[in-house]
């Protein structure tokens, strides 16, 4: 029998990815249509390994986040383990759900995500609101929800990670 790969490096590799697309630059017209991909990772791993992936791991993955978008420590952090929270109390239900349902509560959470940055940013004077337009990350995200639900869960069965 094959020695498959242990399942965190195959995590790491799917937030590693994830970091990187958030990083892509964008011209500043498209910025707030920029797909949440981390946050959208770390659903995918807390609905599929509530056990090996949750709070803990959000922590650790918002203040990566935080890093590397040279935010305040912490508003990414908080936001995600918010949405580890109730991804890990969603976690069942979710699994039941269509891709059509399931994109409708990405717009929800990443809504929500999003909702709760821009808040903390206002907050400590990071940025000034002038309008909503960066919701429109949570509609490109429950856009794009379906392909990343199929690749991550390609990826999860094809190197055997539970």
């Amino acid at each position: 029998m094959q020695k498959k790969p242990h399942a965190i490096w195959v995590i790491f590799l799917t937030f590693s990815i994830a970091y990187l697309l958030a990083i892509v630059p964008f011209p500043d017209w498209a910025m707030n249509y920029r797909p949440e991909w981390v946050p959208m990772v770390l659903i995918y791993w807390v609905m599929a390994l509530p056990y090996r992936v949750g709070i803990g791991w959000a922590w650790v993955v918002g203040l990566l986040l935080d890093i590397l978008e040279g935010s305040i420590l912490g508003v990414n952090a908080l936001s995600l383990v918010i949405l580890a929270y109730v991804t890990l109390s969603l976690h069942q239900r979710m699994r039941m759900f269509t891709t059509f349902q399931q994109s409708g509560l990405m717009l929800a959470l990443i809504g929500l995500n999003v909702m709760i940055c821009n808040w903390l940013q206002i907050i400590t004077d990071q940025t000034v609101s002038t309008n909503l337009m960066f919701l429109m990350a949570s509609v490109t995200s429950a856009i794009i929800w379906p392909s990343l639900f199929q690749l991550l869960r390609q990826i999860r069965r094809s190197f055997d990670v539970h």
